[in-house]
């Protein structure tokens, strides 16, 4: 495979599976590097581009009190964002994106109380036959301008969600 997209969809379709995504600071990114490979509607839902607070609570169902909580950018935020994706879409997994790209220097304060540095991501993957406790979130800090670390976390989501479908025998 050239690409990790094209090797995702190829493990999609391998194993009958169709994926959504739950977008923030990418804003579609992923969605649009998924839909540029031949063959994706074959296993590739569509997605959901939650670009605000507002968006997340009526797209994807989360409680506004666990954003008050925990904010936009946490590890419950992109667990919530990845089990709502997969709720609302019916599919087999789901993958969400949440983070800081900037402009701006520090944001927050993060689920720990302290401020987030910008470049703060997080990545979640939920499967449709595991429980919502299996729901995996890895936090990454990328650096650069505001594009490049949305593009840096739209090819680490792509990564993380292989990385899962690997550990998969065969549903």
């Amino acid at each position: 495979m050239d690409s990790a997209a094209e090797q995702l969809v190829q493990l999609l379709k391998d194993r009958s599976m169709f994926i959504t995504a739950a977008e923030s600071c990418t804003a579609g990114l992923l969605a649009d590097i998924i839909g540029r490979i031949p063959g994706a509607s074959a296993c590739f839902w569509g997605s959901f581009v939650c670009y605000t607070t507002q968006a997340k609570i009526h797209m994807l169902g989360i409680k506004k009190e666990l954003l008050s909580e925990y904010g936009a950018v946490s590890e419950q935020t992109a667990r919530a964002m990845a089990l709502g994706a997969l709720e609302k879409s019916g599919v087999d997994l789901a993958v969400s994106i949440t983070g800081l790209a900037g402009p701006g220097g520090l944001a927050g304060p993060g689920s720990d109380g302290s401020a987030l540095a910008l470049g703060t991501v997080w990545i979640a993957t939920a499967l449709r036959t595991a429980g919502p406790e299996d729901t995996e979130a890895v936090k990454f800090h990328f650096s650069g301008e505001r594009n490049n670390i949305r593009k840096q976390a739209a090819e680490k989501a792509l990564e993380q969600i292989i990385i899962r479908l690997n550990r998969i025998v065969h549903l």
